[in-house]
């Protein structure tokens, strides 16, 4: 997939589907049911994951592996319908196969640098929801080489691009799509990636990351855990994993709430009395009838706001839109382009999908969730994984609250002292570095940190895969 490093290095981009069928959802909504279901009667089995030594490949035995011969030339975007002119970097799209008792297969867009990829590292990219498309919002809003144009006919260059994403897997098994959770998602997207890498050889030993946001705070992590406890495996297809970054990443339930509602104070959209309220009655893990009176007073003075990004427009879809999109400046509207450009049959026809009415959001049913990543984060720290979390400073959903809440539980020695990191000759951030765990804004940016300051979320990862923090001046 096409990554650009700080416009000289660039990365190989594989985005790839978890199932999805269509739905009226969009992020914003999956990630509140989620967290309001922790409320519920029948919450979602919120059981902690074993250990790296005690997992070691226990869930993944027998492994599926196809055949992939011919299907790497097969799965070859000539062109994607409405793409502009000037593209010099190859397009890959299609299924792979991740259960063919079930006939479930997992969607994928890889997109190549288009220069010297046979040396590039591979970065896998995750949308959360649970159960979004990282293809339609990570590949068509974010990270990719493309973007939608008001027309939902058309493309226009990304030139802040670094990854790709999914959205058109499927199972044949109508109870794979009511009976998903944390645990199959990562077994599934482990054993694509085994798959993806007998499919595309030259790339098994190339350094891997993976990137994710929203709820990919939950699967990024567990995919790091699942791909380290296969690689003890000898038998199996050793991935060389060197690091993850999650963005606005939802990491735990108990911070995260309580990081979102003094954020929400803080930034001026509720009132002291909902604030008060919920500091006197809320601890976040029981949940009593006067914490839910506060916690719903308060989301009512928030308002229709986009709560991805609280100074951002909403859409109106009456208003006069450009003929070309310019990736300077997000189009609250991009979703309804997105929707309108993949369910054009030509372009289903180009990435080699089958005929479906395409939508963001799967209306799955997701059955378990940990209340908490972090066990999982320090099990990755102390294998010597790079984790980095980063957070787009005006995203209301996922805040940087929640983030710096749910890291300082960790208790992690400072490294390097919070500092602000520059992109353009401008203040791009703050970072801190802490012993095996690396925090950073993004100023400006929402909960889709590449879609509402590209330049910097491309300086950002840039640093990330050059190990190194982001430039101080």
């Amino acid at each position: 997939m096409k990554l650009q490093i700080s416009h000289i290095l660039k990365q190989l981009l594989l985005f790839f589907s978890l199932l999805r069928f269509s739905c009226e959802a969009n992020q914003i909504e999956k990630l509140n049911e989620l967290i309001k279901s922790r409320r519920s009667v029948n919450p979602p089995r919120a059981e902690s994951w074993a250990s790296l030594d005690e997992l070691n490949g226990q869930y993944l035995s027998p492994l599926y592996v196809g055949s992939h011969e011919g299907l790497k030339e097969a799965n070859k975007i000539e062109a994607l319908p409405g793409q502009p002119e000037g593209v010099d970097f190859n397009q890959y799209s299609g299924y792979v196969t991740v259960d063919p008792r079930a006939g479930r297969a997992l969607f994928y867009y890889f997109v190549e640098s288009p220069q010297d990829s046979a040396t590039k590292p591979l970065v896998l990219w995750l949308n959360g929801g649970p159960g979004c498309s990282s293809f339609g919002y990570g590949a068509m809003e974010e990270l990719g080489p493309f973007r939608v144009n008001s027309d939902g006919k058309t493309l226009y260059l990304n030139e802040y691009a670094w990854n790709k994403g999914v959205g058109f897997s499927y199972s044949n098994r109508s109870s794979d799509y009511y009976n998903v959770g944390d645990k199959r998602t990562a077994i599934d997207s482990y054993i694509f990636l085994v798959n993806w890498l007998e499919r595309f050889p030259e790339y098994k030993n190339r350094d891997f990351f993976i990137a994710g946001e929203s709820y990919a705070g939950h699967y990024v992590p567990q995919l790091a855990h699942t791909i380290l406890s296969n690689n003890n495996n000898t038998k199996r297809t050793v991935i060389n994993l060197k690091g993850i970054a999650i963005g606005n990443a939802w990491i735990d339930d108990k911070t995260g709430e309580q990081g979102t509602y003094d954020y929400f104070w803080t930034h001026a959209l509720t009132s002291d009395e909902s604030q008060a309220g919920i500091l006197k009655y809320c601890d976040f893990v029981n949940y009593t009838s006067l914490c839910d009176k506060y916690l719903s007073q308060a989301d009512n003075e928030v308002g229709y706001i986009d709560i991805y990004n609280i100074y951002a427009p909403m859409c109106k879809s009456s208003a006069p839109k450009s003929s070309t999109g310019s990736v300077y400046d997000f189009d609250p509207c991009s979703d309804d382009y997105v929707y309108n450009y993949l369910n054009l049959k030509e372009v289903q026809t180009s990435l080699h999908v089958r005929p479906t009415q395409w939508s963001s959001c799967s209306g799955v049913g997701w059955t378990d969730s940990p209340t908490t990543i972090l066990p999982t984060l320090k099990q990755l720290i102390a294998y010597g994984i790079s984790v980095w979390v980063y957070s787009g400073d005006t995203d209301g959903r996922v805040p940087v609250t929640s983030s710096r809440y749910s890291i300082n539980t960790l208790k992690l020695p400072v490294v390097n002292a919070w500092r602000p990191w520059y992109s353009s000759q401008e203040v791009g951030g703050h970072v801190v570095q802490y012993k095996g765990l690396t925090l950073t804004t993004v100023r400006g940016a929402g909960h889709l940190v590449p879609s509402y300051q590209p330049e910097r979320a491309l300086t950002l990862i840039s640093s990330f895969l050059q190990r190194k923090l982001p430039p101080p001046s």
